[in-house]
């Protein structure tokens, strides 16, 4: 069973990406950021440890877009919140170890993800927490069934998205790896 890291994409079109950081610097210096940023995550994730998987939005636009390498399997993220599309993904993979990050933590190392799918070993579930409360990773081991209500009701960019996430796990050893920050905002993006 392969391990599976699955980073979560917009295709980057101006107003479509990064809206709050749109309002701060602009939309077109938003889309130009999300670009680069991705291009460079991309390179950097690539590993023989792990298949790199695109999981795309929108998703038509996402599984023609030329904004990535074409080499790379696409899955169409589909409708709903943050949680309902992570959750599809979740579920949607072949079996084996699965861990989703996003395209906007320019922290992320291959040595990150390795301690996460390490982490999976000793835990059902595991999470890369974010200084703002919310989380940078979720992965899984997956060797139990995914609960129905797993990422429901969680409350999306606040300080408790990610213990509102846990509490969708009951009954899960849940692990912790290293805090990263994402980039929502100019201030996140000084900060990095």
């Amino acid at each position: 069973m392969r391990q599976q890291l699955v980073v979560m994409l917009k295709d980057p079109r101006p107003g479509r990406v990064k809206t709050r950081l749109a309002r701060d610097i602009g939309p077109i210096a938003a889309t130009w950021w999300v670009r680069h940023q991705t291009d460079r995550l991309l390179r950097r994730l690539r590993d023989p440890r792990w298949d790199l998987v695109l999981a795309v939005a929108p998703d038509v636009a996402g599984l023609t877009s030329r904004a990535w390498p074409a080499d790379l399997e696409r899955i169409p993220q589909g409708p709903g919140d943050l949680g309902a599309r992570m959750a599809r993904v979740m579920r949607s993979r072949p079996p084996g170890p699965v861990c989703i990050v996003g395209g906007d933590i320019p922290g992320i190392t291959r040595a990150h993800l390795a301690s996460a799918f390490a982490s999976l070993g000793r835990h059902d579930a595991v999470f890369g927490p974010a200084p703002d409360g919310g989380y940078w990773l979720i992965g899984m081991k997956r060797t139990r069934a995914i609960p129905a209500a797993f990422l429901q009701d969680v409350r999306w960019s606040t300080q408790h998205a990610l213990a509102d996430s846990c509490a969708t796990l009951p009954d899960s050893r849940i692990g912790l790896v290293d805090t990263l920050r994402d980039v929502d905002t100019a201030d996140d993006l000084r900060a990095v």
